[in-house]
This record gives structure tokens, sequence and C-alpha cells, in this order.
């Protein structure tokens, strides 16, 4: 593929920049006067009118003089002086360089306004991105397109839409990985066999392109081994699309609910995934600025890698806790997951993810979906019929999920049970911050798994300025 030619500004700058250095060339002279130079003909002139005088005498006395001729001048060295060359060349060079300045600013002012027109979405917003990317390598994705157009801090990009359609199969249908409210999510191999994971969200109006450009916003800036990766985006003809990291095993909610029904996930591994989930929570709430909070937190947005590493996604319907406006908000989540408060008053706090985190808690120990229908119009929530068991011990095993129950230490389960009796108690006050219940998990995981604290954690985002 031939390399685009550099732009107008950057040639006109680099003609510049030779013509300043040819200014500043240094100027050959020579030092010494030419016989003819005006400055030494007074003299020469002089010596010979004097030598006529003396022949002339001669002649009119008949004689001829032969005396000693007087004694030559000591040869005059002239030193030719050109200051006035030297100032004209220094004006010309002046001159010169102050138009080789402004074209220089003026060429880098037009290239910042070309670079700030190509990082801006649909709506005029421009897209941020935060300083440092962690998570899987991005660098060989970027490489292989030259249609993507990165943005200065991040790797975050956008992606022409004809490279999605060819890494997804023009969206085949066998490329689909899950099926949501949101829209469908396909698998994409890009050239040199990476892959990764393309949602393509359904439907417009300004509620999806809302979504869509939160995730944009807090994706893009948040970077934590336990949230998932944004890729990059495409927006084609009105539809929007999202690129994500690959991960391998799915959602939580097909490894529990699909058709291995959890036979996968050991006791060890769900503890695992419930730590992970624990330490992304504690992420937006503890260390971003402000906390962020999900607002969707659920089995399905809980992804795996291939070695069962949790990560949090879909982050739509995320906002601030410094943006919460109860009159402008419409209730959103999912049903099971959506804690008292804010389904009756519209109350959102932190403690509503505590509140989804352990439903999802209690998935993971019972392995039962957080709604089941019990008739054709009577739905009974799990954490509604596992309290009355969870705070007896002797009706607690019969409710664990039977993959998991012979496999398990008996004081594991009495602590994660009353974890999970916890994060999900009606009045928000009584719920334990995210960092406590992370604090109770760590000695249920094994070292190996991931079971320790850890010490440094990424770079605090600052999210004043998010739209949500």
């Amino acid at each position: 593929m031939r390399r685009a030619p550099p732009p107008l500004p950057f040639r006109c700058s680099c003609v510049l920049l030779v013509l300043l250095v040819l200014a500043f060339r240094p100027w050959s002279a020579s030092g010494r006067a030419s016989p003819s130079s005006p400055l030494a003909s007074p003299v020469a002139e002089h010596v010979r009118a004097a030598t006529a005088v003396d022949a002339a005498a001669g002649a009119a006395n008949g004689t001829t003089s032969f005396a000693p001729a007087a004694p030559a001048p000591p040869p005059v060295v002239i030193i030719v002086e050109r200051r006035h060359h030297f100032h004209r060349e220094l004006v010309i060079a002046s001159a010169l360089a102050s138009v080789a300045i402004v074209a220089i600013i003026l060429s880098t002012f037009y290239a910042w306004v070309l670079w700030r027109r190509s990082r801006r979405l649909p709506n005029g917003k421009v897209y941020r991105s935060s300083d440092t990317a962690r998570g899987i390598m991005l660098v060989p994705i970027l490489s292989k397109f030259s249609s993507f157009k990165t943005s200065r801090k991040g790797l975050v990009a956008m992606i022409e839409y004809p490279v999605l359609e060819a890494a997804t199969g023009k969206f085949s249908e066998s490329n689909v990985l899950g099926v949501g409210g949101f829209g469908c999510v396909y698998k994409a191999v890009f050239d040199g066999g990476v892959t990764a994971a393309v949602k393509r969200l359904e439907g417009g109006g300004p509620e999806c392109e809302k979504e869509f450009e939160n995730e944009l916003d807090l994706l893009g800036r948040i970077r934590h081994p336990n949230i998932v990766s944004l890729l990059g985006f495409c927006v084609h003809e009105g539809n929007h699309y999202i690129v994500y990291e690959l991960m391998e095993k799915g959602s939580l909610e097909t490894q529990l609910h699909g058709p291995s029904h959890g036979s996968a996930l050991s006791w060890h591994i769900r503890m695992k995934i419930a730590l992970d989930m624990a330490r992304g929570l504690e992420y937006l709430h503890e260390h971003c600025s402000p906390p962020v909070i999900h607002r969707d937190l659920k089995s399905s947005n809980i992804l795996l890698d291939s070695d069962f590493n949790a990560k949090i996604s879909d982050f739509g319907l995320a906002v601030t806790s410094g943006n919460i406006d109860k009159g402008s908000m419409n209730l959103s989540g999912t049903l099971g997951y959506v804690a008292p408060e804010y389904l009756l008053d519209g109350k959102l706090t932190e403690k509503s993810d505590v509140y989804a985190f352990g439903v999802v808690l209690l998935e993971l120990l019972m392995g039962r979906k957080p709604v089941e229908k019990m008739s054709q119009t009577q739905c009974q929530s799990i954490v509604t019929w596992a309290m009355p068991q969870l705070t007896d011990r002797s009706k607690l095993p019969n409710i664990v999920d039977p993959v998991i129950r012979d496999t398990m230490d008996p004081k594991h389960l009495y602590q994660v049970a009353a974890v999970a009796v916890l994060c999900v108690q009606p009045e928000p006050s009584y719920r334990p911050l995210i960092t406590d219940v992370l604090h109770s998990l760590v000695p249920l995981v094994p070292v190996e798994l991931g079971g320790t604290l850890r010490v440094a954690e990424p770079p605090s985002p600052n999210l004043k300025h998010s739209p949500c």
C-alpha cells in the first residue's frame, strides 16, 4: 500500500526550514585589498606622480638622474570591512526566520485542528481516552490496520466499518456470541488472527446514543484488570458498534444457567469470580473520582476469560455519583438485581451495586436464576426465596448448588452466606461497603487463584467531566 504524501503544511514548513538554514550560511570574503581597490588607489597615484615630476626635472637640466629611488613605503594592508554587507544579510536572514517560525506555528495549529476533527463523535463531542492502557495487548491490533485513527493518550481507536464487516464475516450468525436487550455480540477475527468481540447496538434514538457515548467515555478512561477493555468503536449509517477484548468463556450467566449448568465452575472458581467482581466494583466505588455506579450489575455482564478471570462489562447505564438527578434519570436495571430503594424511590447509591453483587453471589452459591417463574402470573426472586434458609445453618446446605455441594468447606459456606445476606439487606445503610466484602472473600480463594490483597492499583481516573 502506497504511503500517503505528507500534508501540505508539513511540506511548506520543510521548505521554509531549508531557506532558513541557507540564510545563515557563512559568506566567504577576502581580507586583502586588490590593486584596483578604491581605498588603495590614492597611494599608488601619489607614487606615480612623484616619479613623473623627478623625471621631468632631470630632462630639463639635461641630466639624467640616477639617484637612488626613495624607499618604497611599507606595504599597506587594508582590511575591507563589509559591515554594510553583513547588515543586509542579517536583515534577510531575520526576515526568513520570522516567516519560517510563523509558518511552523500555523502548520502546527492546522494539524491540531485536523486531529481534533478526527476524534469527534457524531454529535460533535470530542472523544478522550486514558493515559495508560492495561489488559490485553492492543498494539498488535492497531498495527494491522491503517484505518485505525488512534487517540493521543490511549489505544482506543475509531474503526472503519468495512474492517468490522470483514472481521465478523459480514456479521454472520455463525459468529454470534450472545444476544441481549442491547443487541448482538459477534466474534471478530482481524488480520493476523487477532480476535475481539463486537457489540452492535440495536435501535436508535437519544437513549441509544446516550448509552453509546456513556460507555465510550467511561471505558475509554477506566483501566483495571477486572473491568473489560475497550478496543474501539464505529458509527455507520446510524448504527453503533463497540469493540471489546474477547472473553473466551463468555458470560457468567451462560456458564451457570446454560447447557453446562455450572459444571465447569468449582467452588474455588466461583469464589475467585466473586472476588474479581468485588475488586472491579471496589475500583469503581473507591478509586474513581467521582465514584462510578454501574447500575446494571448482573451475571450476564460478568465476562470470563480462558482462565476464568472475571471482568465487569456493559457500562451503558453507569453514572457517576456526582451526576445523579432523580428527576431526569429513568429507572433502569434488570428485574431481580435492582435494589428496593432504587425501584421504589429512585434512590441510587454505591449500595445499589452492592445489592446486585449480593444477588450474583447467591447465583454462584445456589446455581439458581435471580427470578424464577412460579406460575403464569407469579414470579419469585432468589432473595425472597433464599433469605429464611440462608440464616438457618441446618437448612443452608440443602439450597447449595449440587455441583459444588460436596467440594466446599462448611465454614466457608457459612461465611459466604453471611456476606450475601448482608449485601441484600432491604435497608441500604445495613449493607457493607464493597471494600469490606472484598476483605471477607480474600481468605476463601487460594493464593494461586488470586486470593491475596493487591497492594498496587491502577491510576485513578478523573471522571469529573463525564457526560453521564
